[in-house]
């Protein structure tokens, strides 16, 4: 309204003309707050601005400058600025030359609230409480995380320590490996920070299926701790406990089995040393890994059992898993009801917290049980909720074990070429190292792909597992996905539960062209099979010697023919019609 007064013309005038009714400290600390990428506590704000910031928060809500206090999702209670005023208030900010000070206030504030919160993860009754913190302030964490790499590097490595824990059980490790291999590079090495960032890194690599990398990262600890390691250094003996347990669990991946064993005894040897419960418990997990992969499962039990039965309040994130192995062992030596009830336990307390990788685990534990009690509707739900954590969250091993899950599932439900096609996708993707846990179910495994290639006859049985071995992660997984989304066919089982005698076979179901592809041209057809393979627009450009732009240009005409705007459902049509 060009009548109205100057003020109420533009919002840039609203907002200036309400910064203006504030007096010289109350601007101060508008500015101040405006350095919070998202809701901040009153002692947020104190940090940044200074104790006058205490009282002069409620007067920026008076004012509409700030809205009103709300609980967050830890309960504390903070105050949010809309983004129009965030932007303004930061412009303030820079202009007078205070933006860096605010920064740095708010990164070394963040530091300090994440490293208490991370001591609550080490306990089993401080851990939910802490989780809940961390994400109520993860937006200012990010954003900290962001500057410190930037400005602080030392700072940053601090802030990356801190979050490691939550990270790892928020399913985020893999996602930050690129900024934690940064943060390394400004740790002098051999130090404290410098073997922390490393053993994350180790972690990391584990999570993508890359055990070689993840053993190159506990070696290089290993060997600087055992250079620098002083006896009287309980941080030393901590950080050379959890590395060997590592070693122990990287090895393991490549099937080194001697090598896992005499790891996980070091490990053994200097958690006895040290005042920390929980690395015992570590270290007899490691050794009941190494007895499982040996054949030992009820050496395996005894030592889980032996790890659960640790005293103190150490970590929940690694109760559950504990929880999870025992359920592994308890499922393969029989006892299924043991098994059924610690399975249900430990999904509960995954879900209660938001522990998505013990909870793929367990999920994991929970299809196969549901198959050997043919409760086929059950796996297929649980399958799903296990690959959407495995696409979520890029742990490379989950999409493993999700796709032999898969295969599994088809060979129960009449679909012996797609079981083939998922165990094929399930070796080429776990590269040159076994499977996780690739002798689970390993009889029942052979015999069920025995019984499919007859089933189907050479030459299908080959296309299948050919088609399979083609498939990228993506592809794969989402391909598992459409599997265990997807009705069974009608009639009896193809074959008997997981972990029982397999049954005779029977017809493949045939498969029908989905409609969404008929009226794609076949260079549209074509570039549909490419996204499904996980090619990028510059790779597809490269390969069919047309330029991005046309690649961009193609793909939205095939977006508004076929109603599919995100690649994954691109990937989900190619598949559905057999392209991939």
């Amino acid at each position: 309204d060009r009548l109205a007064q100057q003020r109420q013309r533009s919002l840039a005038a609203a907002v200036q003309w309400s910064y203006e009714l504030l007096d010289t400290e109350e601007r101060r600390v508008f500015r101040a707050v405006s350095v919070f990428p998202g809701p901040f506590s009153l002692d947020g704000a104190e940090a940044v601005a200074g104790p006058a910031a205490g009282r002069t928060v409620p007067r920026l809500v008076d004012c509409s400058l700030l809205g009103p206090p709300r609980a967050g999702p830890d309960g504390r209670t903070r105050y949010a600025m809309l983004e129009t005023l965030r932007a303004y208030g930061a412009a303030l900010l820079a202009e007078a030359g205070e933006d860096d000070r605010a920064a740095a206030a708010l990164a070394g504030y963040v530091a300090e609230l994440a490293e208490g919160a991370l001591a609550g993860l080490h306990t089993v009754t401080q851990e939910a409480a802490s989780l809940r913190h961390f994400d109520a302030e993860e937006t200012s964490m990010r954003h900290a995380f962001a500057w410190a790499m930037e400005h602080d590097p030392a700072l940053a490595l601090r802030l990356a320590l801190a979050q490691s824990q939550w990270w790892q059980l928020r399913g985020r490790l893999t996602s930050q490996a690129p900024l934690l291999a940064a943060a390394a590079g400004h740790a002098e090495a051999g130090s404290p920070e410098w073997c922390g960032v490393r053993m994350l890194l180790g972690q990391a690599a584990a999570q993508l299926a890359e055990p070689d990398v993840a053993l190159e990262h506990y070696t290089a600890v290993r060997d600087a701790l055992e250079n620098t390691h002083r006896p009287e250094d309980p941080v030393g003996l901590l950080l050379m406990a959890i590395c060997l347990a590592g070693r122990s669990s990287a090895l393991l991946q490549m099937g080194r089995l001697a090598e896992a064993g005499d790891s996980a005894r070091r490990s053994m040897d200097v958690a006895r040393q040290t005042i920390f419960p929980g690395l015992k418990a570590v270290a007899l997990a490691c050794l009941g890994t190494v007895a499982w992969q040996d054949g030992d499962r009820d050496g395996a039990l005894r030592l889980v059992r032996q790890a659960q039965d640790v005293p103190g309040d150490s970590a929940g994130g690694l109760h559950r898993a504990l929880n999870q192995f025992m359920t592994m062992i308890l499922t393969e030596t029989g006892d299924l009801a043991g098994a059924e009830q610690a399975c249900a336990a430990g999904l509960a307390w995954c879900r209660d917290v938001g522990d998505l990788t013990n909870l793929s685990g367990q999920l994991w534990n929970k299809v196969i049980l549901d198959l050997r009690a043919s409760r086929v509707d059950d796996a297929m739900a649980h399958l799903r909720e296990l690959l959407q954590i495995a696409m979520r969250t890029g742990l490379r091993p989950v999409v493993l074990i999700g796709l032999d899950c898969c295969g599994h599932l088809c060979a129960a439900t009449r679909r012996p070429a797609e079981a083939i096609t998922a165990w094929a996708a399930a070796s080429a993707l776990g590269g040159p190292w076994p499977l996780p846990y690739g002798f689970r179910n390993l009889a029942e495994r052979k015999t069920l792909q025995r019984k499919a290639r007859e089933q189907l006859g050479p030459a299908a049985a080959r296309a299948a597992r050919e088609r399979g071995a083609a498939m990228s992660v993506a592809t794969a997984a989402e391909y598992a996905l459409l599997l265990a989304a997807a009705q069974p066919p009608a009639g009896p089982p193809a074959g008997p539960p997981v972990g029982s005698p397999a049954g005779p076979p029977t017809g493949p179901p045939q498969a029908s062209p989905a409609p969404a592809l008929t009226s794609l041209s076949p260079r549209e057809r074509e570039l549909v099979t490419l996204v499904a393979q996980g090619r990028t627009d510059a790779q597809i450009a490269a390969q069919l010697y047309i330029t991005v732009r046309t690649v961009s240009s193609h793909l939205d005409r095939i977006r508004d023919k076929t109603g599919c705007r995100r690649r994954a459902d691109l990937t989900r049509l190619a598949l559905t019609a057999g392209l991939v």
